[in-house]
């Protein structure tokens, strides 16, 4: 087998400029140049030879469910090239995410300015409309999987683990889901589930854009839930008919109540916005506001970030600025160390 995983020999011609910009367990992302059309994008190495597998179940998921999304606020993939055991999916490229963004935001203790996290948030909301419209649910929503463009356009990305959805709705794995973004009902171990559990994750990610801090940063998967019942209650019968049936719930759960409060200061939202949060993160998961109502919310009356997006690079401008002041403010402050 060669060692050599390059794309350079695959693709010779059609790419140029490669840089391999992440790894995962089925293959290697690059940063490339498409020749023809001179577009930066990003190319989603797969090997198809490892163990007589074939093409991951993963990949055959994304592309089933992307090949056909056309929208500002989703990934585009622009195409897809087999040559020498090897697949290759070409995306559009956008050279930081979410994470990638808040992570410049924590040195300089700065919050992302209110106007970002409303034009962030409606942009989300609309792709996962148009994705749940066409029952598509996308089971990974975190940070790391929302590209952020300097323009100030975010797009939801890899749906490696997007599956069609049916109603009514049938049984489907319970292993979805990065922890921090698992909604209660996936934690208590069903298998029937459909938008909401996009929503809930939503929730925790419009609460950590608006902190910058993670809501729910579970250990462990019961770790996960009581972090959970901490803010939002201890789930029972009365308000979640039905509780009591999932695999994993357990009526000697520490007993905790709605802490409205609490769920304000760990968001650091407050009028429309900690209301639309409430919404989005109640149980049972039927009562949850969908993407669509969710656009309908008064958070979004004015509405005017929809033409008018507030530019990251700006953003970005300011960071770098607070950054260089507090390094000059660090050095006038740091003694002198040959003074006795």
């Amino acid at each position: 087998m060669p060692t050599d995983i390059s794309p350079e020999r695959d693709l010779s011609g059609r790419f140029r400029a490669y840089r391999k910009i992440g790894e995962g367990t089925y293959g290697v992302v690059y940063k490339a140049v498409h020749v023809r059309d001179n577009v930066q994008c990003a190319l989603k190495m797969i090997r198809t030879d490892r163990d007589e597998e074939g093409i991951p179940s993963t990949c055959l998921r994304e592309i089933s469910c992307i090949k056909d999304l056309q929208h500002d606020n989703i990934v585009t993939l622009f195409d897809i090239i087999y040559a020498n055991s090897k697949l290759y999916m070409v995306f559009e490229f956008i050279d930081q995410d979410l994470k990638n963004l808040m992570d410049m935001l924590d040195p300089v203790d700065m919050m992302l300015p209110q106007e970002y996290v409303k034009s962030f948030m409606w942009q989300l909301l609309s792709a996962l409309s148009y994705c749940h419209l066409r029952r598509i649910v996308h089971r990974d929503l975190k940070p790391q999987n929302i590209l952020v463009s300097n323009s100030g356009i975010v797009k939801i990305a890899d749906f490696g683990l997007a599956r069609n959805f049916s109603f009514p709705s049938r049984n489907y794995t319970h292993e979805v889901v990065t922890l921090w973004y698992r909604p209660p009902e996936i934690l208590l171990g069903s298998q029937r589930y459909s938008t909401s559990l996009d929503m809930w994750s939503l929730g925790c990610i419009f609460s950590e854009i608006a902190s910058t801090k993670p809501l729910f940063p579970g250990e462990c998967e019961i770790s996960q839930l009581f972090k959970i019942f901490e803010i939002i209650g201890t789930p029972n019968t009365r308000n979640w008919p039905g509780v009591a049936e999932y695999p994993h719930f357990k009526s000697v759960f520490p007993q905790w109540s709605f802490n409205l409060n609490k769920l304000a200061e760990l968001s650091c939202l407050t009028g429309h916005g900690l209301d639309i949060l409430r919404e989005i993160l109640r149980y049972p998961p039927e009562h949850r506001l969908t993407a669509k109502g969710a656009l309908s919310h008064r958070y979004f009356l004015h509405n005017e970030f929809t033409q008018n997006r507030p530019s990251v690079a700006k953003l970005k401008e300011e960071i770098d600025q607070r950054m260089r002041s507090r390094r000059r403010t660090n050095r006038t402050a740091s003694p002198n160390d040959h003074i006795f």
